[in-house]
């Protein structure tokens, strides 16, 4: 592993143990009893089977759009259609579970199938869009998940509604389309080892094999990935492609495992966490699975301290944002990286000047 990696790594870690500091800084301030919210917001988490799940459960969305986000980073990409896809994925998968008659061993996957389906047409849009006539991505798609979310909005209330519910829902899922629950006591369900297929899926592809190395290499530079004869025009589109299957995975695999109709009436959230989550893991997929625990960790402990104790659960929002910046502030400890890569640098001249 190069000092900068490493670095990087510390210095995502330091970027989390600082957010950390400022909940229990808030904490202090707004709780009567501090030291006793403290201790819920850290360990409580973890003091039962059906808390553990809680984690798990909340992390399994999170691992999906952090997928798919950090595929799009490695290619030097800010498209933040990750939104609009889970939103749309889970509308056109819920219509295959309301509406479709399959057995129960290939029904799930036939939904999750056609959501990947569907992540991949909404997210070739902004990804088409930036080969052929430059536009910006992330403004594309920012776009398109205003028109996802309307599209989807209008099959739901005018499809899919169930009219003896008072609420905006649709019909419920066939029983047989549902994700069935891989642990007892909680409601984690086999989407975890979808979600972990496609984490090993992904490494394999970006680091294994040649489109992988085209991918990074357009990520890294992008005039030198054309000099270098890559395609770097097949290269957005594949990205876009990889990502939107993940994301399209993601928002029907969290309707099928923990809902028994569709209930979005607006959109998830999961798209912009998926950008904190790539962060987090520095873009590599395995990361991405330790970076989705530990923010469903802090958003279980922050609804714990929220039920048991007297602090805000918006405590969450603040945290996740002091992460973002701190982890996108390029400036943050910039001085000691350069220190530290030049420790590297000379050590190895030191070694050189031994050989010869």
């Amino acid at each position: 592993m190069s000092r900068e990696r490493t670095f990087n790594m510390l210095r995502t870690a330091v970027s989390m143990i600082a957010a950390m500091l400022v909940a229990f800084i808030i904490i202090l301030f707004v709780s009567e009893q501090p030291v006793e919210s403290i201790k819920i917001f850290l360990v409580q988490p973890f003091s039962s089977r059906r808390y553990l799940g809680n984690i798990v459960e909340t992390a399994i969305p999170l691992i999906f759009s952090g997928l798919s986000m950090a595929v799009l980073f490695q290619a030097g990409l800010f498209n933040l259609g990750g939104e609009g896809v889970f939103f749309m994925s889970g509308i056109a998968g819920s219509l295959v579970a309301i509406w479709f008659q399959l057995p129960f061993f290939i029904f799930p996957f036939v939904c999750i199938g056609v959501g990947a389906v569907t992540g991949i047409l909404v997210m070739l849009v902004p990804g088409v869009l930036k080969t052929k006539y430059g536009a910006n991505e992330m403004v594309t798609s920012l776009m398109m998940n205003n028109i996802a979310y309307g599209i989807g909005c209008y099959i739901l209330n005018n499809i899919m509604r169930d009219p003896s519910v008072s609420s905006l829902v649709s019909y419920k899922y066939r029983k047989a389309a549902l994700l069935p629950t891989i642990i007892s006591g909680t409601r984690v369900h086999l989407g975890l080892i979808i979600a972990i297929l496609c984490v090993v899926i992904i490494y394999i592809f970006l680091y294994k094999t040649k489109g992988g190395y085209e991918v990074r290499a357009t990520g890294t530079n992008i005039r030198f990935a054309k000099y270098s004869g890559i395609r770097v025009t097949k290269v957005i589109i594949l990205v876009h492609v990889i990502a939107g299957a993940v994301a399209g995975c993601g928002g029907i695999v969290e309707c099928l495992g923990l809902h028994k109709r569709f209930e979005w009436t607006s959109l998830p959230g999961y798209g912009f966490d998926g950008a904190m989550i790539a962060m987090l893991a520095n873009n590599n997929p395995f990361g991405v699975v330790g970076a989705a625990l530990f923010v469903g960790y802090l958003r279980v402990g922050a609804d714990l301290v929220n039920r048991f104790a007297d602090v805000p659960t918006e405590m969450i929002a603040i945290l996740q944002s002091l992460i973002i910046l701190l982890i996108s502030a390029e400036k943050f400890l910039h001085k000691y990286k350069q220190a530290w890569i030049e420790k590297d640098v000379n050590i190895g001249e030191v070694k050189n000047e031994g050989v010869f």
